[in-house]
């Protein structure tokens, strides 16, 4: 099926691009949870939901995760 794209001699496969997806999504989980305590200690009336925030971004991360780990089980399963 489409699982290559052929770029001046290297070939980039899906595996690739989920590796590339993960690392995005592992740097922005860490950026808004340090973004979000950042925050959290500058402002006085706002400190509920930046809370809520950090730990949405926490929660986040974990799902992300286990996501990639379950897709990894599967690709090993039937694969």
């Amino acid at each position: 099926m489409f699982q290559t794209v052929e770029r001046v001699g290297y070939e980039l496969t899906l595996d690739d691009i989920s590796i590339a997806i993960i690392g995005l999504v592992r740097a922005g989980a860490v950026f808004r949870f340090v973004y979000c305590m950042v925050r959290l200690q500058g402002a006085e009336e706002e400190q509920a939901h930046y809370r809520k925030r950090a730990k949405n971004a926490v929660l986040f991360y974990v799902i992300a995760e286990s996501i990639w780990q379950i897709k990894d089980i599967v690709m090993y399963y039937y694969g």
